[in-house]
């Protein structure tokens, strides 16, 4: 029997990392994702519903040099970052399990454009390779895509 598919298109995302034993540390036992396959030189992760890979990379093939920044609400954002949109209850879980891991925030948990179109709880991490996550949950889905 095969698996129903989802009501959306799921995404596919490949990060580069310099150590798969830290990766999964974070990822497993710190975020609480589970992991799907794996080989040598890579893991598979179902992040909430999404097929996330992290792949071991040689430190001098690491592509990504030094991190961009861009200020939004008031707050310097890495670029490039990735991550998912959480609904409020899910991402109210996570924040507190982050908080109570004791993370090192680049930018702690809050509510982003408060009162204006696209209002959202956002929070950003790095994982153990320094690629920059950000989670965000929106108290109306409605407004995801608003100008």
């Amino acid at each position: 029997m095969t698996a129903q598919r989802p009501s959306i298109p799921r995404f596919h995302l490949a990060v580069p990392v310099d150590d798969l034993d830290a990766a999964r540390t974070f990822y497993a036992d710190l975020l609480g994702l589970e992991q799907g396959r794996s080989d040598d030189r890579w893991i598979d992760w179902n992040m909430f519903g999404h097929q996330f890979v992290t792949h071991l990379v040689d430190a001098d093939d690491d592509p990504r040099g030094e991190r961009a920044h861009n200020p939004v609400d008031g707050h310097d954002v890495p670029v490039p970052h990735f991550g998912v949109l959480l609904d409020p209850d899910t991402f109210t879980a996570l924040a507190e399990r982050l908080r109570a891991a004791e993370v090192r925030w680049v930018i702690e948990p809050y509510l982003r454009f408060e009162g204006l179109p696209g209002e959202q709880w956002t929070m950003f991490l790095l994982d153990p390779a320094g690629n920059a996550l950000e989670f965000k949950a929106f108290a109306d889905d409605a407004q995801v895509f608003a100008i």
